[in-house]
């Protein structure tokens, strides 16, 4: 499968502008891929009503951990207005619920209704298998390899 995105595919041709000194650059790359993996996953997740942010609120509030808003914001490196309003669309669809914090009751855990895990495990089978399409040029292994070594740089040894 190639990739599109503004316009342009991956397809074993190669690009002219692949000689560039910025495909070397990690930054360049890694936006590179996440745009590609954006599209991919919004066409994917799109049968479910769901893009991306609010797909990863989904994931995180049926984690088990009871992450409050502030957490997913930070994890996520969104800014907690935005965590609010994807949160507020969960919501409403009944997929998450919200609840007091229990050390601060200020503060908002967010957890998936039985309703939100059930989209959840349909929307996981689309994701995935966006994610494959996206690194469709690697092998198994080398796909687990480029997870394992990004987690590693994003989080050190809690990460590999």
């Amino acid at each position: 499968m190639t990739i599109e995105t503004q316009g342009e595919q991956r397809n074993g041709q190669g690009h002219k502008l692949v000689a560039a000194s910025i495909s070397q650059d990690l930054g360049f790359l890694l936006a590179k891929l996440h745009a590609a993996g954006s599209v991919l996953n919004n066409r994917a997740l799109s049968e479910f009503d769901l893009k991306e942010r609010s797909y990863s609120v989904l994931i995180l509030a049926n984690s088990g951990l009871e992450p409050t808003q502030r957490e997913m914001a930070d994890f996520l490196s969104l800014d907690p207005s935005q965590i609010v309003a994807l949160v507020d669309e969960l919501e409403k669809r009944g997929l998450v619920a919200r609840a007091a914090g229990k050390q601060d009751r200020r503060a908002k855990i967010v957890t998936a209704t039985a309703k939100g895990s059930r989209l959840l495990a349909q929307a996981a089978g689309a994701a995935g298998r966006a994610e494959a399409d996206v690194l469709d040029g690697l092998s198994g292994e080398e796909a687990a390899q480029l997870k394992a070594l990004l987690r590693k740089a994003l989080w050190g040894a809690l990460g590999a």
